[in-house]
């Protein structure tokens, strides 16, 4: 793990990613329990905010409070469909972000990524950029989606994830060695169908409740 990856191992939310690995675990707790642990992981991920100082008035007396920078603007992209469910949970948090999309799916065959669908906001030059999708499996996805996002000039992109396999850490850096990456747990490896060993199965069935 080099000092672009930061394992994000707090016990609450390894907690709940046990119970999202469960395969038990139902579709509406699933879904319950992503939302919580973006919660957990947005934490983590905005920690280097700045801050300014404004003076307000306490029921009590007068103060200096900090408050986040004006000029500290965010936009938080998902790589759908399943980047939907961290979106969704970082929003409750940080309301006034911006959002964009970006649609990918995986051909089944070479494994590698199709967009069929792209949509960000006009004046990410001036914001900050959380890039969600809840695996990073062989990393195809994210690295395409990482290319496209560049071409619009974000001031800053970090990539966010739930679950990562080695595989596609090491493809990802290799590709984008300026883009951070956070993520709660690194499994053991990938499957020969691409998938992450032991993980928690198809994020994205696994929160719409499709196959």
């Amino acid at each position: 793990m080099t000092s672009q990856v930061t394992l994000i191992d707090h016990p609450l939310l390894l907690h709940k990613l046990t119970l999202m690995r469960r395969q038990e675990t139902s579709t509406a707790k699933f879904r319950a329990l992503l939302k919580e642990v973006s919660l957990l992981m947005a934490y983590e991920v905005t920690r280097d905010l700045p801050l300014k100082y404004e003076t307000i008035e306490t029921p009590l007396a007068t103060m200096n409070a900090p408050v986040l920078a004006p000029d500290k603007k965010l936009v938080i992209v998902s790589i759908m469909r399943a980047g939907q469910g961290i979106l969704d949970g970082m929003l409750e948090l940080m309301p006034s972000a911006r959002v964009g999309h970006v649609g990918l799916y995986r051909d089944p065959h070479t494994l590698i990524p199709v967009e069929y669908y792209f949509k960000v906001p006009q004046d990410v030059e001036d914001r900050d950029m959380l890039v969600v999708d809840p695996m990073l499996a062989t990393g195809n996805s994210a690295v395409a989606a990482v290319y496209r996002l560049k071409e619009t000039n974000p001031r800053s992109i970090k990539f966010v994830c739930l679950l990562a396999a080695p595989e596609g850490i090491e493809h990802f850096q290799q590709e984008h060695p300026d883009v951070p990456i956070y993520t709660a747990a690194i499994d053991d490896k990938l499957d020969e169908h691409g998938y992450i060993i032991p993980g928690l199965g198809d994020a994205g069935d696994r929160l719409f409740g499709t196959k």
